[in-house]
């Protein structure tokens, strides 16, 4: 049994470093997420999962809107 193996080479360099107002904006949006989950499920009183499946649907948008974003910024360079 064999296993391949992709080589590295010395010319991809460091990836870029993240900035501290993107940590900041991931914090926010965590923060942000958490406080629509408890809105929901204590508030609201629509239900655990519910409130789970509602807050899981507004991560996987902010995932695709960073997503996008990203994109769109490494083509511009």
């Amino acid at each position: 049994m064999s296993v391949d193996q992709e080589s590295v080479t010395d010319d991809e360099g460091p990836a870029d470093e993240i900035s501290t107002a993107t940590l900041v904006g991931y914090a926010a949006a965590a923060f942000a997420l958490v406080g629509w989950f408890f809105f929901g499920w204590l508030v609201q009183r629509q239900g655990f999962v519910a409130s789970v499946g509602e807050t899981a649907g507004a991560a996987f948008g902010l995932l695709l809107a960073v997503s996008v974003i990203g994109t769109f910024r490494r083509d511009r360079r």
